[in-house]
């Protein structure tokens, strides 16, 4: 979750368990349950520090007591006046050791994961139902802090005195409507997966699924699906349950099939001759032949009559 959301919730935890903690211990509180994410400033040192200590060391139980103890230590250590009034530690250390588990519950419910076990074991511990930036959880607690200021107000206006601790109702209701409304995204986070996996992918069964929350709806989910041969994104809604799509029964097998038959081959085509498929040429026309008269001279005696009459 975000540094905004988680003292959000801080407070409200103050208020609804804590309402007549005094100002040190409300100090206290909000510190406890912000001061794991100090974790995110890791990455202005590079990414490979990032990835070290993000969501690593700070975000465990060891590391959850040991903050609680250092956040206190100063309020054990400062000097009180003679007037005020002596406080056992151990309500302060209480309050803040519930306020930074609250803050590792809260980010367990989200993708990035925690390591719940630190030291003893790195592995990481991720629920899926939860965005980084969750708006209906961050509406829930605002109004759970700010209807009951609301609501004393209108009753200072009107001159009536407000029983109880200020804010405790207001703050145990949104409470209250945060556990229910985690339930909720556990249902649906449920039903995504088996939308998911109830699909089959380019022809392919999935191995492994995962569905990731979106912010603005708790009905809308991100898929991603492991088959044999990718990786596949998806959306999915999961407003109800998903339909399974029924597998066909199979085929019933004989134990001697028939030997398929060969259809009669077809005799190749013979190539048409050249010859035969040549269009005919088209009947030479002789010219006409002239008419020559038998009376006329001849060219060639005219011709050569001169060359033998010079002769001797």
């Amino acid at each position: 979750m975000d540094p905004l959301t988680h003292a959000l919730a801080s407070y409200t935890l103050k208020r609804a368990a804590f309402p007549r903690a005094p100002r040190p211990t409300t100090i206290a509180i909000l510190i406890a349950g912000t001061i794991a994410d100090l974790d995110s400033l890791s990455k202005f040192a590079g990414p490979s520090a990032f990835l070290t200590f993000y969501r690593t060391y700070f975000h465990s139980l060891f590391a959850a007591l040991f903050l609680s103890l250092l956040v206190i230590l100063p309020f054990l250590l400062r000097k009180r006046e003679p007037t005020e009034i002596q406080t056992s530690p151990l309500p302060t250390f209480a309050a803040a050791l519930a306020a930074s588990v609250l803050h590792l519950l809260m980010d367990l419910s989200q993708s990035a994961g925690v390591e719940l076990f630190w030291p003893f074991s790195t592995r990481r511990f991720a629920l899926d139902w939860l965005p980084h930036l969750d708006l209906w959880i961050f509406g829930i607690l605002l109004a759970g802090i700010l209807l009951p200021m609301l609501s004393r107000l209108v009753t200072e206006e009107i001159g009536a005195k407000s029983k109880g601790p200020r804010g405790k109702l207001g703050a145990s209701l949104a409470l209250a409507t945060m556990i229910l409304y985690l339930v909720l995204r556990f249902v649906l986070h449920g039903n995504a997966l088996a939308a998911l996996e109830s699909r089959t992918y380019r022809g392919e069964s999935p191995r492994m699924a995962a569905a990731f929350p979106e912010s603005g709806s708790p009905f809308r989910w991100h898929g991603i699906v492991d088959t044999a041969s990718a990786l596949t994104t998806s959306k999915s809604k999961s407003a109800s349950p998903p339909r399974l799509t029924p597998t066909p029964p199979p085929l019933p097998t004989n134990p001697n099939p028939p030997l398929p038959s060969t259809p009669p081959a077809t005799p190749p085509l013979r190539a048409a001759s050249s010859r035969s498929r040549a269009s005919p040429k088209p009947p030479s026309r002789k010219p006409p032949m002239a008419f020559i008269s038998p009376c006329a001279p001849s060219p060639t005696l005219a011709t050569l009559a001169p060359a033998y009459a010079s002769t001797p």
